[in-house]
């Protein structure tokens, strides 16, 4: 049993360095420290684990239980582990940064500092992803920490940033799409930007698509030919600005949505020939579901009065929430007609278009006094105004 003693002392030893002993909100209980008879000093222990987490990354203690499930700290690797999380804080890394990347890749831990991190953390900050940069690109997508320095890392990032010219919009562009920084860029992202510049769109456009739609660039090269060639077809040129606003709208959603998309709008009084020239100056119209768009027809024609014509002509309409905008403004029209105060000269196809702050400053606060109780109808606190007939 005296063989036991070492290996017992220097886990003792371990705990006591690098974990707060002193929590006892954490479950389960903390379970026995192995001995040479039933472990060795490098086995894994659930509960070494949560307490590692709880107490020097952050986690909440459900998390780290979740964490602990599919992620083991070793004795043997709680000294790499406690030095990564110093490599961290000298990084910019706070204590709300640290809990987010170990929760979400807790294999961070056992990263060779030297051998791993170091080399892709200088590469970072050396290309511009300096001080609070560094965590905000990491955190878009810790994934990026398990890819090769030289054969990933190195070349997608470098040539995303001559794309969008700045760190900061890299790190938005990332945002935006999980694993843009972490897919096969050579063979996905990178020949369907040739395409597009080839095809004519200017490299400003592209790099606007790139940074606030950057899943279309994601999608396979076939289906970016297809929808490119589609868009032509319907008469939009890749130099106009709209085209990559119609090309979005095609990439994002399958022919057969699409296609529903377009009986659902035959259904409430559009042609396929309004459809498209609709589609042509606003492609939004296609990515509203279907509901919306029968809602929002329905109350435009048969609460409001106005023509399918007079929508087909302004599809921006179809844009509009009923409940936060088209009947409010509706219900101060006729709160408003009611009173003899509105000026029949104004068309309300203005008045749906109008922004907030001028719609309240004309037709809501200017008649508060006159018209009392149109602030609370307005925001639909109040009961509603009784009209004059």
């Amino acid at each position: 049993m005296a063989a036991n003693k070492p290996s017992r002392s220097l886990l003792s030893q371990l705990q006591k360095r690098f974990l707060s002993t002193s929590s006892a909100a954490l479950s389960p209980p903390a379970a026995p420290l192995p001995t040479s008879s039933s472990s060795s000093s490098s086995s894994s222990s659930p509960s070494l684990t949560v307490q590692f987490l709880v107490n020097s990354c952050g986690l909440t203690s459900k998390s780290a239980l979740s964490v602990s499930k599919k992620f083991q700290i070793r004795e043997n690797n709680l000294q790499n582990s406690q030095s990564v999380l110093q490599f961290l804080k000298a990084h910019d890394f706070s204590e709300t940064h640290i809990s987010n990347l170990i929760e979400k890749r807790p294999k961070t831990l056992l990263r060779k500092i030297e051998d791993n991190l170091k080399g892709k953390f200088d590469f970072f900050i050396e290309n511009g992803f300096a001080g609070q940069l560094l965590p905000q690109l990491i955190l878009s997508n810790p994934l990026i920490l398990e890819r090769a320095l030289d054969s990933h890392i190195k070349p997608s990032l470098l040539y995303f940033k001559s794309i969008l010219g700045t760190s900061e919009k890299i790190i938005a562009a990332s945002k935006r799409s999980l694993f843009l920084l972490t897919c096969d860029w050579n063979s996905i992202v990178l020949p369907n930007i040739d395409f597009l510049i080839k095809e004519g769109v200017p490299v400003d456009r592209v790099a606007k698509l790139f940074l606030f739609h950057p899943q279309v660039l994601q999608r396979k090269h076939d289906r970016m030919i297809y929808a490119v060639n589609t868009v032509k077809d319907l008469g939009l040129e890749p130099e106009v600005s709209i085209f990559i606003y119609a090309l979005t709208t095609m990439m994002q959603s399958s022919d057969s949505t699409l296609k529903k998309k377009v009986e659902v709008l035959k259904s409430v009084g559009w042609t396929e020939e309004e459809i498209f020239r609709a589609f042509k100056q606003d492609p939004a119209i296609l990515r509203f579901s279907e509901e919306k768009i029968r809602s929002v027809m329905d109350f435009l024609v048969n609460t409001v009065g106005l023509r399918p014509q007079t929508i087909i002509a302004n599809p921006l309409f179809l844009h509009y929430s009923i409940n936060k905008r088209l009947r409010p403004r509706y219900n101060v029209l006729k709160a408003l007609e009611s009173k003899k105060l509105f000026d029949e000269g104004v068309s309300i196809r203005s008045l749906l278009k109008m922004t907030e702050k001028k719609f309240m400053k004309n037709y809501v606060a200017k008649y508060e006094h006159s018209v009392p109780g149109i602030l609370d109808t307005y925001k639909g606190t109040g009961k509603p105004i009784k009209l004059d007939t």
